[in-house]
């Protein structure tokens, strides 16, 4: 009821490690080559979750989660991997399976071991049936690549913003920080207030945030010469201590500065933590594309930028 892939690659624990554990990395090779991955949430703790899709050659999507059960830092991590609908539902026409990946350390690189386990050997030979074997070497021929760029990695500490879909956006910063220390960043608002003031000539006036589920936020900014201000409310719609929280948001008041074509979004926000210090990424959802591309025309990664540079010097 078992296989197990064994590998070899020379690169140290920590780069394979964060290849796996990096959303922007795993993507580039999980998945057979000519069905690359999206990831759109990557909640690399235990009782967190991973939804991917792989898209045809034809632009036909095919879904599957991970429900993360345990994490040993650099050592191993333990998933349920499964199938799933277009909504990240469990997809139950079709068996899921325990994948256990460990890695350990060798004198010129690293050994990886992937060992999955189904309920039944009928359950095996069912996605064996359907490709798997073929699927899974053509998943492992693409990470050498991966990890040659990796050989080479110089960590990127920029904000980044990259189109995931006409209506999602996937934002990433690497702060050097643990990841409780970011946590606690964005959900103290006494530090909130320290990092995210504003542009220059800015100043935040309210930090009111929510404490759990279902409870409401609002921040406001006001400029220095006494003009309108505007600011960003929401609900909080899930929340894991201490990795990861989904929330809408809504601009207010900022119609004239950012122009009113901005509605609001739901935003999904994950904290990983990896050999250079805590990656944040924020995976937010638009209305439609119209309201992706205006967002996106207002440098809202500059603005980020500029507020993650002001942590990292508080941290």
């Amino acid at each position: 009821m078992t296989l197990t892939v064994h590998a070899e690659f020379p690169v140290s624990v920590a780069r394979l490690w964060d290849a796996y554990l990096d959303p922007r990395q795993i993507e580039k090779f999980w998945g057979p080559v000519e069905y690359p991955a999206t990831f759109t949430r990557h909640d690399a703790a235990p009782g967190g979750y991973s939804n991917y899709h792989k898209t045809s050659p034809e632009g036909e999507q095919y879904h599957g989660y991970w429900h993360w059960q345990e994490v040993v830092d650099q050592k191993f991590f333990e998933v349920i991997d499964g199938f799933a609908n277009n909504d990240g539902t469990s997809n139950t026409e079709f068996p899921n399976s325990r994948l256990v990946f460990t890695f350990d350390p060798l004198p010129e690189g690293t050994k990886l071991t992937v060992t999955g386990t189904y309920a039944s050997a009928a359950d095996l030979e069912q996605v064996v049936a359907m490709g798997m074997i073929d699927g899974t070497r053509s998943t492992m021929s693409q990470i050498e690549q991966v990890l040659i760029d990796l050989r080479d990695y110089a960590q990127t500490f920029a904000t980044a913003a990259e189109i995931v879909s006409d209506t999602q956006v996937r934002v990433s910063r690497l702060v050097r920080g643990t990841r409780q220390q970011v946590w606690d960043a964005h959900h103290d608002p006494e530090l909130v207030k320290r990092w995210q003031y504003g542009p220059d000539g800015w100043k935040m006036t309210k930090c009111e945030l929510a404490s759990g589920v279902g409870e409401s936020y609002l921040l406001w900014w006001v400029p220095d010469d006494g003009g309108k201000g505007f600011g960003f409310s929401g609900t909080i719609l899930e929340r894991v201590e201490g990795h990861y929280e989904a929330s809408t948001e809504l601009l207010e008041g900022g119609e004239e500065m950012l122009g009113s074509g901005v509605p609001g979004s739901v935003n999904l926000l994950t904290f990983t933590s990896t050999t250079g210090g805590t990656l944040v990424i924020t995976l937010i959802t638009y209305r439609d594309k119209a309201a992706r591309d205006a967002m996106l025309a207002t440098g809202m990664a500059d603005g980020m930028e500029a507020s993650y540079a002001r942590l990292e010097s508080i941290l």
